[in-house]
């Protein structure tokens, strides 16, 4: 079973992809939008990975959801299944190929520092970033379950690294 897509050497283009995207992404929010932010791999320089273009969304509440699910269908986002209580989960592919994946988390939710902790430390650690590089182009070329055995052979290496700076996941 693959995964949603090959990891890539880093793309320069990939922050512009987001800023592309996230003004498409302010219309599906109204008064509940916080931030935004670019998360993920991609979000870090000269760290290979999965060309999917991470969006951490902060909303006061989810009070709109489903007018946001409209919203966001008609860009071209599926709502995938939540991955926590507050934490909204959608995705986008062109053709069979993911492109992009969407975090919307209520303000205050674990997942926004994690998501922000680790995109920082993997920006100012040479040695982090690359130690995670390898670890994820280990498990793709080991990979025979897809995402979710890639998500759970690599989630505690992010754990120990948020835990290190006293993050608790």
């Amino acid at each position: 079973m693959a995964l949603t897509s090959k990891i890539t050497t880093y793309n320069p283009e990939w922050p512009q992809r987001y800023e592309a995207d996230k003004m498409l992404l302010v219309s599906a929010f109204g008064d509940e939008l916080i931030a935004m932010h670019h998360v993920g791999s991609t979000a870090v320089p000269q760290l290979a990975a999965k060309p999917e273009i991470d969006v951490l969304i902060e909303v006061s509440e989810h009070c709109n959801a489903a007018a946001r699910d409209e919203v966001l269908l008609s860009l071209g986002y599926v709502r995938g299944s939540d991955l926590s209580e507050g934490h909204h989960f959608y995705r986008r592919n062109i053709g069979e190929v993911r492109t992009h994946k969407v975090h919307i988390c209520r303000c205050g939710h674990p997942s926004i520092i994690q998501m922000l902790t680790f995109r920082e430390l993997l920006r100012n650690d040479a040695s982090l970033r690359q130690r995670y590089q390898d670890l994820k182009i280990e498990l793709e070329a080991t990979n025979t379950g897809g995402m979710a055995e890639y998500l759970e052979k690599k989630g505690p290496f992010i754990i120990t690294a948020l835990l290190e700076v006293g993050i608790r996941r």
